[in-house]
């Protein structure tokens, strides 16, 4: 039976990823192994579950229907896993957005850490949406990432701090720019967490995004080496050394990303997380 959810597995993700390639990287293992899962659990079901479309793997109806039907199921299989070892032996297992880890994160971490000395931490450097996708899936107990919970109706998710966003001047030569005047900036990807959070609030304070990274900290190095102005966190911007009267803070015209707290609604209640989630909001 463990073969058959382990290639169900690989399905889920698959279906999540869309490539062989960034299956197989996201599970640790070779293209090879994930055609061959793949190909038993054609076998096993006597159905073709997916389509190929050049680099491309679509799932058929009958996949789509299978990944459907087993993703709950795997799901709680995981959570059960979770909360009968992780938990029993105080440990937390986590997803964090990374460019918070990459941040204040880590300071704030070690804080809680120091408030919670019996309790072991595993960290998951990750984009929101894989940390979303992972509490989902049971691999991740908790999440600390960006965005609102708009669409995580099965997800409980409280804002635990709305993190400044701030413009780095292109190679920090200052700027006259007023809050208001059209201006072109580097920033975030559409598929990032923070995209959504800041859109509707970079339009209406006349910002355009001319270039998207997929890393806040590759906003922060372009901007730094002149390709551009970047619109960052407050947070990504001072670990990198820019000074507070080199950037142009945000934050009191709106422009901001929530930060958020996230677990399964089950997860959420136990009172190891309830510890956890207690000691992040004394200290972010």
């Amino acid at each position: 039976m463990w073969p058959v959810i382990e290639n169900l597995e690989t399905l889920m993700t698959l279906s999540r990823t869309g490539t062989m390639m960034e299956t197989a990287t996201v599970l640790k293992i070779s293209q090879s192994a994930v055609s061959k899962r793949i190909a038993a659990l054609e076998r096993y079901y006597d159905r073709e579950l997916i389509e190929r479309h050049g680099r491309r793997v679509a799932l058929t109806h009958h996949g789509t229907r299978l990944v459907e039907k087993v993703t709950p199921l795997i799901s709680e299989l995981r959570g059960v896993f979770l909360e009968d070892n992780a938990l029993r032996k105080g440990k937390i297992i986590m997803g964090v957005s990374e460019a918070i880890l990459s941040s204040w994160g880590s300071r704030l971490f070690a804080r809680v850490q120091a408030d919670l000395p019996d309790v072991e931490f595993t960290f998951h450097a990750q984009r929101s949406p894989v940390v979303l996708d992972r509490i989902r899936s049971g691999e991740y107990m908790v999440g600390i990432c960006t965005g609102y919970s708009d669409a995580d109706t099965d997800l409980q998710s409280e804002i635990i701090r709305r993190e400044p966003m701030v413009i780095i001047p292109a190679a920090l030569v200052p700027i006259s720019y007023r809050i208001g005047d059209e201006l072109a900036v580097i920033t975030i990807e559409s598929r990032s967490g923070a995209w959504a959070s800041i859109e509707e609030d970079m339009r209406r304070l006349k910002l355009k995004r001319s270039v998207s990274l997929e890393s806040f900290f590759g906003v922060a190095q372009m901007a730094l080496a002149g390709f551009g102005h970047g619109l960052v966190p407050e947070g990504v911007a001072r670990t990198l050394g820019v000074a507070v009267n080199q950037m142009i803070p945000l934050d009191a015209d709106g422009l901001n990303r929530p930060v958020r707290f996230v677990a399964r609604k089950s997860m959420f209640s136990q009172p190891l997380v309830q510890s956890f989630h207690q000691a992040i909001l004394k200290y972010v």
